[in-house]
């Protein structure tokens, strides 16, 4: 669920990045903090049976009801949450043959796609909220009219790879429809916004810093999961704070899967050959480079990221001074004058 950002080819970002500048700084702090969790994973993973959870399509998917959530855990300064095992539970699962909704039942969810119900717009289509005839809130994101004429991989891609993975710290699939003129999908409703709006102070309130350390552990735990434990490996593609998703407790949820590729099947490659996608200033050097995906391109994004959740501020600025518009630069220029 990409919320206000701009996503590019390669031609339009290679010029953002410097990787000689940014990747001593993104992978000491990357792997200070991803190291620990593949550990726990993979320990962890070996606790659990390994047999595979079959579906029956999306229908057959388990519900998410955010108004009985189990996992609201007030932050400590002192816990550093679990990893989670490969098919973590989440609060009140059901199934969910009713959310197999028609168009008329949508209109009437979102009032006629509602611009009060409108949580966000992002490359792919708007998202918004939608009150359920039982109560039950859901988030509805609309394919828009440019994205419906065209092609449909990047809506099928999303559906289908969103139907194969069972995570709490990834936003659960709850339904689709492809019907008439219309391209929906139904995810659980994260009810706190996102990670690059408490970052901007929208939400009234400044992160704490063992809120921030947490969050960015719940995304590491995620692309652990999508990386080692899910039926294949998926590389997401797109790792950016408007895609982080945050509970009422500060817990983060991984969204939008529009440019999310499963990563090669012949176990013999490591990595897969494809257009560049992603978003200017979270971009991986070596794949803008040479168009060769893997899962590294997921972990360099989220460097960039760990930089944004401590200092606030996006890995473009543009508005800001020329010395300061690229953070990473900016970071690493100050980093050398403090030592």
């Amino acid at each position: 669920m990409g919320l206000h950002e701009n996503k590019h080819d390669a031609n339009d970002s290679s010029e953002k990045e410097d990787p000689l500048l940014a990747v001593p700084g993104v992978l000491l702090i990357c792997c200070g903090l991803m190291l620990p969790c593949f550990h726990a994973e993979r320990k962890e993973g070996r606790r659990h049976n390994t047999t595979s959870i079959q579906r029956n399509a999306v229908d057959s998917l388990s519900s998410f009801d955010v108004s009985t959530s189990s996992e609201k855990i007030p932050p400590t300064p002192h816990r550093i949450p679990p990893s989670p095992s490969r098919f973590a539970p989440s609060p009140h699962i059901a199934r969910v043959g009713s959310v197999d909704l028609s168009v008329q039942q949508i209109l009437r969810a979102t009032q006629n796609f509602s611009h009060s119900f409108k949580l966000g717009e992002g490359g792919f289509g708007t998202v918004y909220r939608a009150v359920l005839s039982d109560g039950q809130v859901v988030a509805v994101k609309r394919a828009k009219k440019d994205q419906f004429a065209g092609p449909s991989d990047e809506f099928s891609n999303e559906v289908e790879l969103l139907a194969k993975i069972d995570h709490r710290n990834l936003v659960r699939l709850l339904g689709y429809t492809d019907k008439g003129n219309e391209r929906i999908i139904i995810t659980e409703y994260v009810p706190n916004g996102t990670l690059r709006e408490h970052l901007d102070g929208q939400h009234g309130r400044t992160l704490d810093f063992n809120q921030r350390l947490e969050i960015a552990i719940d995304i590491a735990h995620a692309l652990t999961y999508l990386h080692l434990y899910a039926e294949k490996t998926i590389i997401h593609r797109d790792v950016k704070s408007s895609n982080i998703l945050l509970t009422d407790s500060y817990r983060a949820k991984v969204s939008d899967f529009g440019f999310a590729r499963s990563g090669p099947s012949d176990t013999e490659k490591t990595h897969i050959s494809t257009k560049v996608k992603g978003t200017a200033g979270y971009l991986d050097p070596e794949y803008l480079r040479t168009y060769q995906l893997t899962p590294k391109s997921d972990v360099f994004s989220f460097g960039i990221l760990l930089v944004e959740i401590i200092s606030a501020r996006r890995p473009v600025e543009l508005k800001r001074a020329a010395e300061e518009r690229i953070t990473i630069r900016w970071l690493s220029r100050n980093s050398m004058k403090a030592t």
